[in-house]
């Protein structure tokens, strides 16, 4: 029987396996992430998502016909980090940011496991330029006030109430919003994970 972990706890990562059809457990990791806010980029979202695959890989049964997948996004702008707003005046002032501006998300996507008894380990980066239209002060205060943007990187979800502020995309939509799927169904058929 092949066993899938995510190695996140992420509502918007579940629902995008689930619409999938995959059948996986939870196990959230718990590194340190402020050890590599040394990096940028493309460099941190790979060492982030290897990193919690590891640390959950590393915690289970070295079981046969398993994989583990870690997965990180941030939102990038003029090489600045947009973490998770720790309150609303940060989440405003995020959001200033982005305003009639365009900025990078990149997420990291690491399968880590074991299939047919062969040890795999692999780690790819998709990053997305998301252009956001211009908009006045009040109505991005009258976002954050809905709290949506509370857990979210940059302060806004495109899949949710913050659509509205996305005019246009240059790459993967479901990148954008935390899972690469066509690139997690082409690493897990690459694996044999797809089917049991």
């Amino acid at each position: 029987m092949k066993k899938i972990i995510l190695a996140s706890s992420s509502p918007r990562r579940c629902a995008l396996l689930n619409q999938m059809g995959i059948q996986f457990d939870i196990i959230p990791s718990d590194i340190d992430e402020d050890k590599f806010n040394h990096l940028k980029g493309s460099e941190l979202v790979k060492t982030l998502s290897l990193e919690k695959a590891k640390n959950i890989f590393n915690k289970i049964k070295k079981e046969n016909n398993v994989c583990v997948i870690g997965c990180d996004t941030i939102v990038s702008i003029n090489d600045k980090i947009l973490g998770k707003p720790k309150d609303k005046n940060e989440a405003l002032d995020m959001l200033l940011e982005l305003n009639n501006n365009m900025h990078t998300v990149f997420t990291g996507l690491t399968v880590i496991g074991f299939s047919n008894s062969s040890y795999f380990e692999e780690t790819i980066c998709s990053s997305s330029n998301v252009y956001f239209s211009d908009f006045s002060k009040d109505e991005l205060l009258s976002y954050v006030n809905t709290l949506e943007p509370m857990d979210k990187a940059g302060a806004y979800g495109i899949q949710g109430k913050g659509g509205f502020l996305v005019s246009k995309i240059d790459g993967d939509f479901y990148s954008i919003m935390g899972l690469p799927i066509n690139k997690l169904y082409n690493l897990l058929n690459k694996y044999s994970f797809l089917h049991n």
